[in-house]
């Protein structure tokens, strides 16, 4: 947190850009954008701020962490219009992400366990059955196999794609990661592992890395409520 300002004190673009290491230009286009209130301009057409665009700056860089870019955008854009519900509404929405990020990163531990050891009897699926005990169409395992995430053979007689146990568990862990926001670039190599070992044990540190994130959004939501509330209360006093 920079210096105390106050809120009749006037700033310059430089003086905002200053605290935060930005260029003049970023906060001129966080104004154009709405992130910041819109600014006085002098009689020579030199914007002026004060204490309040300094709150509204540290407010959004401190949603930046946990809500994202263009959502932190969205909730000071709606502050700044007065639509403080919208504001609120945005911000509920990504602490409901984020606990269903949560569950899905418990099912997919859950999932490891579940999947651990692969049966050693044949439990052959079509492709068809297999997309709806997942609950995704078939283009999309169609898809997962041209990524390398899935090899299933073909029946001899009749063409079709048969998925052993192997396969039927890498679908799974595809499906759980790809809920979980995993590119399929980053899950092929997990999948690569799970095969080379024989099992899910690799991704254990995958796991821990997730959780990490998670917990680091969590506190980062947390700080961003923080500064959005301080700059509320300032608006609100300013109206």
């Amino acid at each position: 947190m920079g210096r105390n300002l106050q809120t009749s004190e006037r700033l310059r673009p430089v003086d905002l850009a200053r605290e935060h290491g930005l260029s003049t230009q970023a906060v001129r286009n966080y104004e154009a954008d709405g992130i910041l209130p819109a600014a006085e301009r002098s009689p020579y057409g030199y914007r002026t701020y004060t204490s309040l665009h300094a709150q509204a700056l540290r407010a959004f860089l401190a949603l930046v962490p946990g809500h994202g870019h263009a959502t932190a955008s969205s909730i000071m854009a709606a502050v700044n219009r007065g639509e403080i519900e919208e504001a609120l509404r945005l911000v509920d929405e990504s602490h409901a992400q984020l606990l269903e990020d949560r569950r899905t990163l418990q099912a997919v531990t859950a999932a490891l366990r579940d999947l651990e050891p692969v049966p050693q009897e044949r439990d052959e699926m079509f492709v068809g059955p297999l997309a709806r005990k997942l609950g995704v169409r078939p283009a999309t395992l169609r898809k997962w196999e041209h990524a390398g995430l899935l090899r299933p053979e073909r029946d001899p007689r009749t063409g079709y794609r048969v998925y052993n146990a192997a396969d039927v568990r890498d679908a799974k862990l595809t499906h759980q990661l790809r809920r979980g926001g995993y590119l399929l670039e980053r899950i092929a190599p997990l999948i690569e592992q799970v095969r080379s070992a024989g099992g899910v044990v690799p991704l254990e540190s995958t796991l821990r890395e997730w959780h990490s994130r998670l917990s680091a959004r969590g506190r980062a939501l947390l700080s961003g409520a923080a500064a959005l509330d301080t700059y509320l209360g300032s608006a609100a006093s300013n109206h």
